[in-house]
């Protein structure tokens, strides 16, 4: 296995540390929520070990350094994020692969600039192209989704998160993983990540952000989020998924909306962290995709 690194990332003043190994074609990790960059450990060091060059960045806000001043979580600002990544680690082309707030950020990174992604890989969440469809076949998502709107209210969502030495944390962990054993060590490596001064307050604003009508970042933001990909696209979902439902990729997966390619796999006995519930299959699974889609 090739050894992990410790990157410092830049872009527009911030400061992002990233994990990474290996040599060759650059393939960037996204986490998601709540989570960190150990999110795609296991990922990291096989494909690594198969050529590339992997990096796993923490996301917008996840640590002091990252966070931004005027509170620009939108998903437009982290897709700048990316861009300035890739420069900085030289990289005219790379392979995307995002796990829930990291594949929102991918869907808009695609649709901005899609030929700087040779594929893009995402997990847990869907394109949100037909999203109103998929609730009215999905009714149930509704519920599934209610902690957005809790996000909503600030001081409120943050106590409850925080509270009880995060306790929400893993609540999410296992309502959204039913299946999922976790260890001790994981839940303790991403509770460790959100008591650092501040990180409660940038994780949620991402929510907040994504719901800001008058906002143009958030307009800009659904634009993109909604427009068809021009890119290579592998999905994965887990069959159990507690917070995406994943009967939603029957309808919101739709070829048409991905001009270069789709292919949708569902992962039996998996939920919404099905790259660390089954490590090895979601390996497989995206290393035979970006070997299929080289970097040009």
């Amino acid at each position: 296995m090739s050894a992990i690194e410790t990157l410092t990332l830049h872009n527009d003043g911030l400061v992002f540390s990233a994990r990474a190994a290996g040599e060759g074609p650059l393939v960037l990790l996204l986490h998601g929520f709540p989570d960190d960059f150990h999110s795609f450990d296991a990922q990291l060091e096989a494909i690594a070990a198969q050529g590339y060059r992997v990096v796993a960045p923490m996301m917008r806000g996840y640590e002091p350094g990252s966070q931004s001043p005027r509170d620009l979580y939108h998903l437009i600002h982290l897709a700048s994020d990316v861009f300035a990544w890739m420069k900085e680690l030289d990289a005219r082309q790379c392979h995307l692969v995002g796990h829930d707030w990291g594949a929102l950020t991918s869907y808009v990174a695609a649709a901005l600039q899609p030929k700087k992604f040779a594929s893009l890989t995402t997990l847990a969440i869907p394109h949100l192209r037909h999203g109103l469809q998929g609730v009215r076949e999905v009714p149930g998502q509704l519920v599934k989704s209610s902690y957005i709107l809790l996000m909503q209210f600030a001081k409120i969502a943050e106590m409850i998160v925080a509270r009880d030495d995060l306790a929400f944390v893993e609540t999410l962990w296992k309502a959204w993983s039913p299946d999922w054993q976790y260890s001790a060590a994981d839940i303790a490596q991403v509770k460790s990540t959100f008591r650092a001064e501040g990180v409660v307050h940038a994780a949620t604003q991402y929510y907040r952000c994504l719901l800001q009508p008058l906002s143009t970042s958030t307009q800009q933001s659904w634009s993109l989020l909604t427009s068809r990909i021009h890119v290579p696209t592998l999905a994965l979902t887990g069959e159990h998924d507690g917070c995406m439902d994943t009967r939603l990729y029957d309808t919101l997966m739709q070829e048409q909306n991905f001009e270069k390619g789709l292919q949708v796999h569902r992962l039996p006995d998996t939920g919404h962290f099905l790259h660390r519930e089954a490590p090895e299959a979601v390996t497989a699974l995206i290393l035979d995709w970006i070997r299929t889609h080289p970097v040009t």
